[in-house]
């Protein structure tokens, strides 16, 4: 059971002192009855609640696919430059949604914001290796065994106080002229621009497609976001579910 103004405040209906007005002002009902009382306990699990004369539905978790726009950051507030959190309406923000990992400032594509801090780390723990996909534009001529080497486990220089390393095993698609997917189960410090780099490219364009069991819609652009589909929670929580048993 949870305080009626709590849940309120938790489902992103406005401050503690906002929603104390609205429920003595009489705009809530619990289960068709007008509540006044902001104490009031209540089953957020089962029951119904208006406000304002329209339903307020719970969610424990909020999910939100976005497609990533050039030149915000990942990043829930800076002082000088935009983040992907303050596209959010306000009642979204005040849910303490965040980015589940993080694409450069000047990448594009799909980004998951959550308050489910267990799925996140699901997503981003390197030990559960889970899959992002890349679309890259590069300058340059890539090796004729540019495959290959990724198959192998590429070896990359240090770049930005992230150390040299030889990444996992991945995948390269050549996609068109100076065009290739990249697919990898590691999310290092500008890893796949330092992979194409390592094979003789430079890349010019990125956008994450694929995150874990999640596919960018393609009818967002870029900057638009949507709540996730109840089958692209499903397979969250499925695999929230496996890594519990494994655990």
């Amino acid at each position: 059971m949870m305080r009626l103004d709590k849940l309120l405040c938790d489902l992103g209906e406005g401050t503690r002192k906002e929603v104390t007005l609205r429920i003595r002002r009489g705009a809530v009902t619990v289960d068709g009855v007008t509540v006044t009382r902001p104490e009031t306990k209540v089953d957020p699990e089962t029951a119904v609640l208006t406000l304002d004369g329209l339903p307020v539905v719970y969610s424990k978790y909020v999910y939100i696919m976005m497609n990533k726009a050039a030149g915000e950051i990942c990043a829930t507030r800076d002082p000088k430059l935009p983040t992907v959190v303050s596209r959010l309406p306000e009642k979204l923000r005040r849910r303490g949604l965040f980015p589940a990992g993080r694409l450069d400032r000047n990448a594009e594509g799909l980004l998951l914001l959550t308050n489910d801090g267990d799925a996140a780390h699901m997503l981003l723990s390197p030990a559960r290796h889970v899959e992002k996909t890349y679309f890259v534009r590069y300058d340059g001529t890539l090796a004729p065994d540019a495959e290959t080497r990724f198959r192998n486990g590429i070896a990359i220089p240090a770049d930005d106080g992230d150390p040299a390393c030889v990444c996992m095993p991945a995948e390269l698609i050549r996609a068109g002229e100076h065009e290739a997917r990249v697919k990898v189960t590691e999310g290092r410090y500008h890893q796949v621009k330092r992979m194409i780099a390592a094979v003789g490219g430079h890349v010019t364009y990125l956008r994450r497609e694929t995150f874990g069991p999640l596919t960018l819609d393609a009818d967002l652009r870029p900057g638009a976001y949507r709540e996730l589909l109840r089958e692209e929670i499903t397979q969250i929580e499925e695999i929230k579910r496996k890594t519990r048993r494994q655990t």
